[in-house]
């Protein structure tokens, strides 16, 4: 969330970059009722000082026996103007509230400006896709010919949208949040959490996934809950409300979790196979971190879910988002995609953000340096290291072979119990 004096004194740089992101807002309509707060507020404060030196006259009266029932009547009619004027501005707040919450971050000048993902800009390639001398297949048909995926009974038990892993499918899938959260934690200096799966709405706002985003999750009927769409939410919500010591930062969390999203806008796209499931599992990596270091932890953060691809063998890529594809939140991303055979291209594996304050300022999350008094709020970063669905559905893709078995990675052999080809389980 955008701070009021900051939106009130770079007006011209907000809008511009509300522009660049291809969004809209009222500027006009915010600065008429930003004139008519801080009036609302003059005028409150010079009726309250009214008030006081009237308070301290009936004082004065009443101690020398005069009758200050005019005085007192004065101050009524004061405090009752006071009142009503104290109910217009929380009206007028609520409304500046209303326009700071939906306003989404300022992006930092080196991302480029485009209107969506035909305008990011290739940063690196990683790997060489496989050559096949095969017909090859998507990874929805080599999990379904196996035996280890079915979405069909998961549709029957859930609807669309919901994955069924079986046997090697299921062991596989377990392996690779394993593999990730060792690496993250044991090379890479990460504290692993273990978060609630489901969040209020106050911490949903901390992360900007309220009000703007309320169509994408899943609320608990009666209840202020909902499911968490990513980790993300829980672990950037951890020290809400808090001052932290300089010294301590930056804090490295990660985390695994089963991620739920309605996936709403999605109708039609990727209908088949695990790329855009209602339920899905994600390994998570948020940082908090003091402003002068955010954008060199940022480049740390990409790297560290880069690891995770390079030690599978997986081709990929990385980008940087334009302005129009950029997350409400971040201020620079960089999304890394996995190359995916079946489908011919590549597709968004991880997506690393710096948030600068946004979410810090709406979560309240501080940091106070040595010897100042007044705490300064801090950075928080997030990335995926990685979804492991479509990790999962990459290393199909990948090292799928003619005869319709999969070859698993060796940095995941181990994990697999020594297992080296998945072979046909069905039945």
């Amino acid at each position: 969330m955008l701070d009021l004096k900051f939106v009130r004194e770079n007006l011209s740089k907000v809008e511009k970059a509300v522009v660049k992101r291809g969004g809209k807002a009222d500027f006009a309509g915010f600065s008429k009722i930003e004139k008519r707060r801080r009036e609302n507020l003059q005028k409150i404060e010079l009726l309250r000082n009214k008030r006081n030196i009237a308070s301290d006259k009936i004082a004065g009266m009443k101690k020398a026996g005069e009758d200050a029932q005019a005085s007192i009547e004065e101050t009524r009619a004061v405090s009752e103007e006071i009142k009503d004027l104290e109910k217009k501005l929380s009206e007028i707040e609520s409304n500046i509230n209303s326009f700071l919450i939906a306003l989404p971050n300022i992006p930092h000048p080196d991302v480029p400006k485009g209107m969506d993902e035909e305008d990011n800009i290739l940063l690196k390639k990683h790997g060489e896709p496989p050559v096949f001398d095969f017909k090859i297949k998507p990874h929805w048909e080599i999990g379904e010919n196996l035996g280890i995926l079915d979405f069909a009974r998961a549709a029957k038990i859930a609807g669309s949208r919901f994955p069924l892993y079986f046997g090697a499918g299921a062991k596989l899938e377990r392996a690779l949040i394993s593999f990730m959260l060792d690496i993250h934690i044991n090379e890479h200096g990460y504290k692993e959490v273990m978060p609630p799966l489901i969040v209020n709405s106050k911490t949903m706002t901390g992360t900007g996934q309220l009000p703007k985003f309320e169509e994408d999750l899943f609320k608990l009927e009666g209840l202020d809950y909902y499911l968490i769409p990513t980790s993300e939410v829980p672990m950037a919500n951890i020290y809400a409300n808090e001052v932290l010591d300089e010294e301590k930062l930056p804090v490295k969390f990660t985390a695994f979790t089963p991620c739920f999203r309605s996936e709403a806008g999605s109708y039609g796209r990727d209908t088949k196979g695990l790329i855009r499931q209602h339920q899905f599992n994600k390994v998570e990596l948020v940082k908090y971190t003091v402003p002068d270091t955010s954008y060199d932890e940022l480049e740390s953060l990409l790297l560290n879910a880069e690891t995770i691809l390079e030690r599978l063998e997986l081709p990929y890529q990385v980008v940087t988002l334009c302005s129009g594809d950029l997350g409400f939140a971040a201020t620079k991303t960089y999304d890394i995609e996995v190359w995916m055979p079946g489908q011919d291209k590549y597709r968004e594996i991880s997506s690393c953000s710096n948030c600068e304050t946004f979410q810090a300022t709406r979560a309240g999350i501080k940091f106070r340096k040595k010897g100042q008094k007044k705490p300064e709020f801090v950075h928080t970063l997030n990335g995926s290291g990685l979804a492991v669905g479509r990790t999962f559905a990459a290393i199909l893709e990948n090292f799928q072979q003619s005869d319709g078995s999969v070859i698993i990675p060796k940095a995941l052999q181990s994990y697999m119990g020594g297992l080296k080809v998945i072979q046909n389980e069905a039945g």
